[in-house]
């Protein structure tokens, strides 16, 4: 393998002649051989990295600091990465210790080695231009990386939601698909009330809806960034113009309205923001769960289960028993909410460990927190296209257990008082007749009674003025 020579604080070290990154970036491959996933597969981190790269060329030019010439080359470098180009080149693990200096290092070698090629030079010519002195110009780890975090959260966030919106639609649709379809609803597991299954599948578009919006209250604190703090807030080696017009650059490249934090020191520290952010997807997370326990419980056996609902047959279910199938979709999204509520710990307990000017766990929380979106993502479109477009109901099951539900007496207490629907209720728990039946029977109330009272759009709504 042909090499180059480069040197840092340590000493020498033969880098890859073809490789874009270099010595800083072969010094962390070494250290932090963790997980063999490569921040490279996290494709909004390293498009935040390029957009934060970009910005601070554009504002260092703009203050004369950096020469027309090498500024372009940045940018045009930073643009072919924003645009997909060169993510196999970022190589560092996703965990590392160093609070994301390898991450940073690993950009900046990229960057300028690619502006050296555009500019005619070798790969590894840091005379021409440098990782540190030109690309990382007015920059410091301590506020490209958490910058590049919540820029990426962003677009993570931003995917999500529109992954969930799509989910909601499914259910909504089926919502109105199920409509007319009069079940007994439960409480505790046990029998209640009638509803419909529309309103049932109603609850879950519902549920989604509000986290779409829980997601966007929390990206409004994502969004505020201490790009120009540099080593710990206090801005040194920047012109004290720079955060506002690099902020300014960076809100346009990236197409997010992007505010400077009110107090650099504070925000190069405060890990709070993740911390929020990373409960809303736990919330996102819990919900979703209980959506698949109950699809899982409604389409429960066939013959010794709820067997309400049927889940499209996606894989067969067992290795012994012949013709069994699992519903596997709602179950890999059950394992999707564990992990999720597994990393918002993990968050927590980073944000909570750092020390005084700055927080040295942030890859561990970006790491979780893009394992979350991007898993969150995964399992809402695997959910619609592959569970909820293609559930069906179990129609005649549904309103037999309807016309023989003791649940139906509740619709009578106004009409017969407490005592006698007790009274019917439990006579059609030990005969396994149906309520109509009964109350006609017992001359309580007359065909025509019963059937005014118990029509759907009365059993599943209040009841309107007489």
């Amino acid at each position: 393998m042909t090499t180059r020579m480069e040197h840092d604080l340590l000493g020498e070290a033969a880098v890859p002649a073809e490789a874009y990154w270099g010595i800083h970036t072969l010094r962390a491959i070494e250290n932090y051989p963790i997980t063999g996933k490569p921040i490279g597969s996290y494709g909004d981190l390293i498009r935040a990295l390029a957009l934060v790269k970009h910005a601070a060329a554009l504002a260092n030019r703009e203050l004369g600091q950096l020469d027309e010439r090498r500024a372009g080359a940045i940018v045009a470098a930073c643009q072919e990465i924003e645009a997909g180009r060169l993510h196999e080149a970022f190589v560092v693990d996703v965990i590392q210790g160093g609070a994301g200096t390898s991450t940073n290092m690993n950009a900046n070698e990229v960057i300028a080695n690619r502006a050296l090629e555009l500019l005619g030079h070798a790969r590894g010519d840091y005379a021409e231009l440098h990782p540190l002195n030109h690309v990382n110009m007015s920059q410091s780890t301590n506020d490209v990386y958490p910058t590049a975090l919540r820029v990426a959260a962003c677009f993570g966030i931003a995917r999500l939601q529109a992954a969930m919106a799509v989910l909601r639609e499914a259910f909504a649709a089926k919502a109105e698909e199920f409509a007319d379809v009069l079940k007994i609803g439960r409480t505790q597991l046990q029998d209640a009330v009638p509803m419909t299954l529309g309103q049932e599948f109603s609850t879950y578009a519902v549920m989604l809806g509000e986290d779409e919006a829980r997601l966007g209250e929390a990206v409004a604190l994502i969004r505020e960034i201490n790009l120009g703090a540099t080593a710990i807030g206090t801005g040194i080696n920047t012109d004290i113009r720079y955060s506002r017009l690099a902020i300014g650059h960076l809100s346009r490249l990236s197409g997010l309205a992007l505010e400077p934090a009110p107090n650099l020191i504070e925000a190069t520290q405060d890990c709070g923001a993740f911390v929020q952010l990373s409960g809303v997807l736990k919330r996102v997370a819990s919900k979703l769960s209980k959506t698949c326990n109950d699809l899982r419980l409604l389409s429960s056996g066939p013959q010794a289960g709820l067997n309400e609902i049927r889940l499209p047959p996606r894989a067969a279910g067992s290795s012994i028993m012949p013709g069994k199938v699992n519903p596997v979709i709602p179950e890999v999204v059950n394992q999707i909410a564990f992990e999720v509520i597994g990393n918002d710990v993990t968050i927590t307990l980073a944000a909570e460990a750092g020390q005084l000017q700055l927080n040295a766990f942030e890859p561990i929380i970006g790491h979780s927190l893009f394992k979350s979106v991007e898993h969150l993502i995964a399992g809402c479109r695997t959910l619609t296209e592959h569970c909820v477009r293609g559930i069906t109901a179990n129609r005649e099951l549904l309103a037999e257990r309807v016309r023989t539900s003791a649940g139906l007496a509740t619709a009578l207490n106004p009409h017969l008082g407490y005592e006698n629907a007790t009274r019917i209720a439990q006579e059609a728990l030990r005969t396994g007749r149906g309520v109509a039946e009964l109350v006609e029977e017992m001359g309580l109330m007359s065909r025509e009674e019963l059937e005014r009272v118990l029509r759907p759009e009365v059993l599943t709504a209040p009841r309107r003025p007489a």
